[in-house]
């Protein structure tokens, strides 16, 4: 029974593990080029691998990201990017410049690294981009009833200043 017991702890404290780190996923994407996407460094540091590690696995399999799956920042990106990040986990000398997945990219790398940590982490950040999306299209509804409403206003406010003629 104990043993059950330590088990089901063990279990729970690394679901909250996860959790914890799922708290800060969204804060970790970026919108760049166009799509959401996640530096490899932020995601090493999900991963609890070296960022050298990640990059290496990727490389060995790299027929499975295409462009659209990842791509490397340049310059100008690496220097905007690091200058959102409040507090950079970036320190130290770089000799190559960070890559960016997107979304899918993500969800191939779970493929690539092979581990529990790597499935369970994917999880989270799949969850993450689904409530951005999932956002973002409410913003957009509501982006679209305000203009809506705004052209009622406009529409009733033009009637309202439309001289009555009394016969």
């Amino acid at each position: 029974m104990r043993c059950e017991a330590r088990e089901a702890d063990k279990q729970s404290s690394q679901h909250t593990n996860i959790m914890i780190s799922a708290k800060g996923i969204e804060q970790r994407i970026f919108f760049l080029r166009g799509q959401k996407v996640m530096p490899s460094p932020h995601l090493a540091e999900l991963y609890e691998v070296e960022t050298r590690v990640l990059v290496q696995a990727v490389k060995r399999n790299i027929e499975r990201f295409p462009g659209d799956f990842m791509f490397q920042l340049t310059e100008k990106e690496l220097e905007n990017l690091k200058s959102q990040i409040v507090i950079s986990s970036w320190g130290g000398v770089r000799r190559a410049r960070p890559y960016a997945f997107t979304e899918q990219g993500v969800a191939m790398l779970s493929s690539v690294l092979r581990s529990k940590r790597a499935v369970q982490v994917n999880i989270e950040i799949m969850r993450a981009f689904v409530r951005l999306r999932q956002m973002l299209a409410s913003d957009k509804d509501l982006e679209r009833k305000l203009a809506a409403l705004k052209g009622n206003m406009t529409t009733s406010s033009r009637l309202s200043l439309t001289p009555s003629v009394n016969l």
